[in-house]
This record gives C-alpha cells, structure tokens and sequence, in this order.
C-alpha cells in the first residue's frame, strides 16, 4: 500500500511529489513520457521565479532529481485504469497498485498545426507560448496562428517587442472578445491575415517563412517570419479517465482552487479548469494537490 500515486511526471506533479514526500508520505509518480512535460522541449525559460534563464530540459531535471532525492519512485508505465473507493487501484500495463490517494497531473499539449515538419521546428521557430519564448525574438517579424483570446492576446504581447505581427485566422472573424480585437487592429505593426490556413513552413536551419492559403480563394502567400506561434488551443490528457473525473465540454477536469475532486482524489496542473496555465501555476497546484491531500490521508 503505497500513500500516494501521482499520474504525470511533469512540473505540476513533480511538484506534488516534493510536497508529499516531505510530509513523510510514500509517492509512487508514474509518467509514460517525459519528466517535465511540456516545458521539457522548451530551449529557454525565462518566467519562472528565482531563474534569470534556464532551459526547460535543465528545469525538469533539476525538480526530478529532487523529488527522487526525497525518495519518490518513479514507474514509467501506462495507466489502463483507476478504481475508485476506500482505497484507490491502479491499473498499469505491467501491473496493479494500490494507494491512500491519488493526484492526477495528466497535463494538457498543445493543439499542433498538421505542418508536416511541425516537430522539427519546434526550438527553431516554433513554439506554442509567446509569453515564455516571444522575447526571443524581439525586433524581428513573427506570425501568430489562431482566432481565439489567446491569439490575439499573444498577437497584442508580441506587437510590444516585434518589429511587425502576422495573426492568421482561418475565419473572417474572430472568436476572441470584441475590445482585444479592436485594440489589436490599432496596431500599426500588426497585419490580420484572416480566411487563410497554415500550409508550409521553411526552415534553414531556423525559420524563415511560411505559407497560407486562403479558403476562399485558394490563393497562396508566401510571408517572411523568423518565430511562429501556434495558439489553436489545448487538449488535456484526460480522455481515459473520463470515468473517474468530472470533465467539462473541453476535457479539463472540474476542480476549484482546492484542487479537490473526491476523497482521497486530486487534480493538478495544465488539465484542471482554469484561467491561466504557466509553469508557476502548475507548480501552485501541485503544491496545494498535495498539501490537502496529505492533511486528508493524516498521520
């Protein structure tokens, strides 16, 4: 019987585990990835308190070395299950657990674009946050990808630090509020890009353009960007637990600030319904996930 089982090895989990250990609890943290989750693949992390820079790689390794060196045991197998009741079950592709308690750090990942070489351009022009990497590419010309409030809060971000701002949309209008997109189109070095979707993008070896194509007219358009930025939306990792977790229309999982879901269980990180989604976040919930959990468990 182990206390705690935590599912998701990235910066939210991770985090739990450090709480939980320290209060003397046994964590078993199962990820099937990855240790740090998204944030891995990140070349730089500029936004994350007490690091003036450090990379994503470097700050996941650094929160796992540390949980291990608390004590966490780390099992990298699939979840196939996990029952409810008095005490939790576990179901593994390799075996069966059982514990006090369970965090579920499923984390979410980006909605990717379908470019065929959308893989390898992350690092190299790509990226899927303008907060944590726009700064990389202050004074050059950047393209943002979406219609939604954080298109164009990124489009209104960048547009700050960017010599000049393409925001492509594959609608004529936005689904973003009225007021961000007024103020965006008050951008001198902001250019909307609407009825057009992403074909291509060329890389040599970092990125120097892309191509859309307009839906209407099927005309192409070849535009010079060194930085892309993806902001079509999350999918949380939640499909496979939809038995055992409240989830609402979009998959996140329903959880106030207590990060509560049931006895005994707890949800933490990039798949809980929320507002803002950044490292910090991720960290606080795992931080209050675990907190509560162990003060439920007791001695």
């Amino acid at each position: 019987m182990t206390d705690i089982i935590i599912i998701g090895g990235g910066i939210a989990g991770l985090t739990s585990a450090v709480y939980a250990l320290r209060t003397g609890k046994s964590v078993i943290l199962f990820e099937r990835k990855a240790y740090g989750g998204q944030i891995s693949q990140s070349h730089a992390v500029e936004n994350y308190p007490g690091f003036e820079k450090i990379s994503g790689a470097e700050l996941s390794m650094n929160l796992h070395a540390q949980a291990k060196a608390f004590g966490c045991e780390f099992k990298n197998e699939t979840i196939a299950k996990v029952v409810d009741g008095k005490t939790k079950r576990v179901i593994t592709n390799k075996g069966e657990y059982e514990a006090k308690g369970v965090i579920f750090a499923l984390g979410a990942e980006a909605r990717k674009s379908g470019l065929e070489n959308e893989k390898d351009l992350i690092g190299r022009g790509l990226s899927y946050c303008a907060v944590c990497d726009g700064n990389f590419f202050r004074g050059r010309d950047v393209m943002v990808v979406g219609g939604g409030n954080t298109a164009v809060q990124d489009a209104l971000y960048l547009a700050e630090i960017c010599k000049k701002v393409y925001l492509t949309h594959r609608r004529s209008t936005f689904r973003a509020e009225d007021k961000l997109v007024e103020k965006l189109r008050e951008k001198e070095n902001v250019e909307l890009v609407t009825d057009c979707v992403l074909v291509s993008a060329v890389a040599a070896p970092i990125l120097k353009s892309v191509t859309v194509k307009n839906i209407k007219t099927d005309e192409e358009r070849e535009i010079a960007v060194n930085g892309l930025f993806l902001a079509i939306g999350q999918v949380p990792a939640t499909k496979d637990f939809a038995d055992i977790l409240p989830l609402d229309e979009y998959g996140y999982v329903i959880a106030d600030e207590t990060c509560k879901v049931s006895d005994g269980i707890y949800v933490a990180g990039d798949c809980r319904k929320k507002l803002v989604r950044q490292l910090t976040t991720a960290a606080a919930d795992g931080t209050v996930a675990a907190t509560l959990l162990c003060e439920e468990l007791g001695e």
